[in-house]
């Protein structure tokens, strides 16, 4: 019997989009934590269904594409973890796990997933109008609004994250 109580939140499944070749996509295992299910056994229903699964909806990362995301999740690379390169699903590919996955928490979980894909859309697509207007406007003003077009295009960048230093800090000499 499948748990239906567990609530997947947006933020939970935004923070498993990722950006890989120019694209959208949930790594197999995410998935298969959203769903309630082993990866082992999502991708053994994929595998059971690979016709509707074409290069589009899913694909495998290749070794530097693992090797980047390990670095990014600083996972082991000797003991534990994986023996194969992961799979990555787009948004149809998702969509087409509905199809293969039936269970109950599938379903709320599909439908949850839907819904952040396109509310990321729309917030891209938000601020790429936002960004186009904002160009038109300093096109029609002269310079002595350039310092606040400057300032607003600065709110509108993500902010650079900043690295913490590693180690400890030298002792003060007293004085």
């Amino acid at each position: 019997m499948a748990n239906t109580d567990v609530v997947v939140t947006n933020e939970g499944i935004a923070g498993a989009i990722l950006l890989l070749r120019g694209q959208r996509v949930i790594l197999d295992a995410d998935l298969a934590a959203l769903y309630g299910v082993t990866a082992k056994a999502l991708l053994q229903a994929v595998k059971r269904n690979i016709a509707r699964f074409p290069s589009d909806f899913m694909f495998q990362l290749d070794n530097q594409e693992v090797a980047r995301l390990r670095s990014q999740i600083v996972t082991s690379k000797s003991r534990g973890g994986r023996r194969y390169a992961p799979y990555a699903f787009t948004e149809q590919g998702v969509a087409m796990l509905s199809s293969v996955l039936r269970s109950p928490r599938a379903v709320l979980v599909n439908v949850e997933i839907m819904r952040t894909f396109v509310r990321l859309r729309q917030m891209l697509g938000s601020n790429a109008e936002l960004a186009r207007k904002l160009a038109a406007l300093e096109s029609k003003y002269d310079a002595q609004f350039k310092v606040v077009f400057d300032a607003i295009r600065e709110l509108m960048a993500p902010a650079p994250k900043r690295a913490r230093p590693v180690g400890f800090a030298p002792w003060e000499p007293k004085k």
